[in-house]
């Protein structure tokens, strides 16, 4: 039994729950492909996001030094991080530099990734989340479970609680509404009063020094509005080459995310304003590596939409933190093997390879050939399941041999007449939480031949 199949096995113990968790998933990727179907030219995007990806990425050394250079004449300072600990650091470094103790920041993967938060907090900075999402499970002390909605795990009524123990709101109120307007009055004060604030990066020009932040709640802005201090911190795969580019981008990114034309606030951030000062992270933390991947560097082209994970029919049902690496879903079990082949090689069965990641991908990330890939590998690692390989050596055995299968499909409705508990042992993983149909009382091949015989 993998890792993942036994974490979901607890989110599944609870039907009403997980089929809540499904609806409320699927009815995102409904809204996605109403957007979709609006836009008459929706699948050239695809193909000219994803060669532009595929250009940016194949020339990254060019497109880096382009964006240093055009960010450090704006007035940006630019810092490079080799991994999690160098970007960890030089964010500590900053805080600690202007003495401060907290720092105020907007969602960031990149932050999850590298820890940042933990690090942070050891050393004595009061680490506050502002998206409010990432607020919810600050509070529950937990990481998110989807990348665009941190919280879609989270049910209003529990969000009322917490609030409530946190904030101070009315526990028996669990209005959207009304949790929203509390999560912003007690953000307000802080972000009146901060000195440093960061935010992620969804894209960065290279050829004018830009960066570009896509949010909702505009909490990205009241942050870097107000603090003296600005960080942004972005992963060397970020970049792309222009405006023009970041225009495709922009097409695709809301309405692949949460459905939506566009995001509320899209904000450009290029040189600071007078009195303060703004700092840019760029993070390799095994970009390069993976670059280096020809099987598997195509994972540089996703831009964090969430959409594979919206469609994803294991996802929906099993839940974010089924999956043992901190991103989930179909993007998750690929960015997880490239981080750690045995660790994370768990969540390779949490995949149907029913192909709708791939489908829906608007950087068309080939995301399901890439699990496919993968799997092929196990026996190469020492990591396929050993019940599984003898199984699939009997299949083969069967199915290389008409006459072995014909008799086996004859002989299969004795499985009926045999105790239960011999037909769903535990070498019949995918008997558990299903049931064989009745066998019917004639094979298709002798349907077939007898309609055959009949017609002559």
């Amino acid at each position: 039994m993998s890792t993942h199949s036994k974490e979901a096995k607890k989110f599944l113990g609870n039907p009403e729950r997980a089929s809540w968790h499904n609806d409320a998933l699927f009815f995102v990727r409904m809204k996605r492909d109403k957007q979709a179907s609006d836009v008459p030219e929706w699948e050239d995007l695809r193909k000219r996001a994803s060669q532009i990806k595929r250009h940016t990425i194949t020339n990254l050394p060019v497109y880096l030094e382009a964006f240093e250079r055009n960010c450090l004449a704006n007035g940006v300072r630019v810092h490079w991080a080799a991994d999690a600990s160098d970007m960890n650091e030089a964010v500590y470094e900053i805080i600690k530099e202007h003495g401060a103790h907290r720092l105020v920041k907007s969602k960031s993967m990149l932050s999850e990734e590298c820890g940042m938060a933990p690090y942070l907090e050891e050393r004595g900075i009061d680490v506050v989340e502002s998206d409010l999402g990432e607020r919810i499970m600050q509070f529950l002390h937990e990481p998110p479970s989807h990348i665009v909605l941190p919280a879609i795990a989270v049910k209003r009524e529990e969000v009322a609680d917490v609030f409530a123990k946190e904030i101070g709101s009315d526990a028996n109120n669990s209005d959207p509404t009304y949790l929203t307007h509390q999560a912003r009055r007690s953000l307000r004060e802080i972000f009146l009063n901060t000195t440093v604030a960061m935010t992620g990066v969804n894209f960065a020009v290279a050829d004018t020094g830009a960066f570009c932040v896509c949010t909702n709640e505009g909490n990205a802005d009241m942050g870097t509005s107000f603090a003296k201090v600005q960080i942004s911190i972005m992963g060397i795969e970020k970049l792309v080459p222009d405006y023009e580019s970041l225009g495709v981008f922009l097409r695709l990114l809301a309405r692949s995310a949460t459905g939506q034309a566009s995001t509320t606030y899209t904000s450009l951030y290029k040189k600071p304003v007078e009195g303060q000062e703004m700092h840019i992270i760029i993070v390799d933390n095994g970009r390069s590596r993976i670059l280096a991947d020809k099987e598997h560097n195509d994972m540089l082209k996703c831009i964090r939409c969430g959409a594979c994970m919206n469609t994803c029919p294991v996802y929906r049902r099993t839940g974010g933190y089924s999956y043992s690496y901190f991103i989930p879903g179909p993007v998750g079990i690929n960015l997880g093997m490239l981080a750690d082949i045995r660790k994370y090689c768990g969540n390779l069965s949490a995949c149907s390879l029913c192909y709708g990641c791939q489908n829906v991908c608007p950087a068309k990330v080939t995301l399901a050939d890439q699990i496919y890939l993968w799997r092929q590998d196990l026996e190469k690692y020492h990591l396929a399941d050993p019940m599984k390989k003898t199984v699939v050596k009997a299949m083969n055995l069967v199915m290389r041999r008409p006459a072995l299968f014909n008799t086996a499909i004859k002989c299969a409705p004795i499985i009926e007449k045999m105790p239960r508990a011999l037909v769903y042992a535990p070498i019949n993983a995918w008997g558990r939480g299903r049931d064989l149909p009745p066998f019917p009382s004639r094979s298709f091949a002798d349907i077939w031949k007898s309609t055959l015989s009949k017609e002559k």
